[in-house]
């Protein structure tokens, strides 16, 4: 797995910053203080907003996903041809949209073009409504100025390496709003990603930043106790398929002083099953559900 090769010189690159934030009183100053998040809080991540309910990464779905109890609004970024940041999940806007092709390749003033409700109508009629039609594809920044600094975002650097200097403008998306920094309320944000690289730009970026680290599996989930103490340098977290993991795997991570949020967690039983064994959030299209789960225990 190309993650578990990146795992292998990780510990390098991280000295290599240290020796960086050594000469830079600010940067070494922010890296002692680390980013931290209260273990014993159980986040209800609503994944794509509450994408269950609305068509995934628009506004109605994120407004959902607040009003359904959920802790942070999960916001997966593609980068458009003019370098701006929106939230979509895919690298194509074929599947939620009724354009076809690549962000990349396509401009915010096409991307605005786009219909992105329609296709939630016509595939779940049962929860279809007449606003949804004509949604428009909504950017990082018009994300914050909807929901401001009330709320609370769980961002994921999607396909970084198909986006040069994704990280860079996240990082001054972030800043213009004032969801970092010494006067932002912790754990404000929350950067996510598969891609080691990216993580570890981030955090010489900004070392303020709590990270959590993306893991997919093809098989049954194992983890060493030396790539849990790897990502530990730089993440305060770890992400993986719920169906991948199980107990022992959520009781290492945790060992290590490390937060799991397994991802996509929709039925109830498996909610209670994962809390059982000791996570500390999941993400789920049904905050609504998990929100039921959380307060009857």
């Amino acid at each position: 797995m190309e993650f578990l090769k990146k795992i292998s010189y990780i510990s390098a690159v991280l000295l290599v910053l240290s020796m960086v934030f050594s000469f830079n009183p600010t940067l070494a100053s922010a890296k002692v203080e680390g980013p931290s998040l209260n273990p014993n809080k159980i986040l209800n991540v609503a994944h794509r907003g509450a994408s269950g309910h609305a068509p995934e990464h628009t506004v109605p779905a994120y407004e959902l996903g607040e009003a359904m109890k959920g802790d942070y609004i999960e916001i997966d970024l593609q980068m458009t041809k003019d370098g701006v940041l929106i939230a979509m999940h895919d690298e194509k806007v074929d599947r939620t949209t009724d354009g076809t092709g690549f962000v990349k390749d396509m401009t915010l003033a096409e991307i605005k073009q786009l219909d992105a409700g329609t296709w939630f109508n016509e595939a779940y009629p049962d929860r279809a409504k007449a606003e949804y039609a004509g949604l428009t594809v909504p950017t990082l920044e018009e994300v914050f100025e909807e929901f401001g600094r009330g709320a609370r975002y769980y961002i994921e650097t999607k396909a970084p390496n198909v986006y040069p200097g994704m990280e860079e403008e996240l990082v001054r998306v972030l800043e213009k709003y004032k969801m970092t920094g010494p006067n932002a309320p912790s754990s404000k944000v929350l950067i996510q990603s598969f891609s080691p690289d990216s993580l570890l730009k981030m955090h010489a970026l900004d070392p303020r930043i709590p990270l959590v680290q993306l893991i997919s599996y093809s098989s049954p989930a194992v983890i060493t106790d030396a790539e849990v103490e790897a990502i530990k340098e730089y993440a305060i977290g770890i992400g993986a398929s719920y169906t991948r993991i199980d107990q022992a795997y959520v009781e290492k991570v945790r060992g290590h002083g490390l937060l799991m949020h397994p991802y996509t967690v929709n039925n109830r039983e498996d909610m209670e099953r994962l809390l059982d064994w000791g996570v500390t959030g999941m993400f789920t299209n049904f905050p609504d559900i998990l929100n039921d789960v959380m307060k009857n225990r």
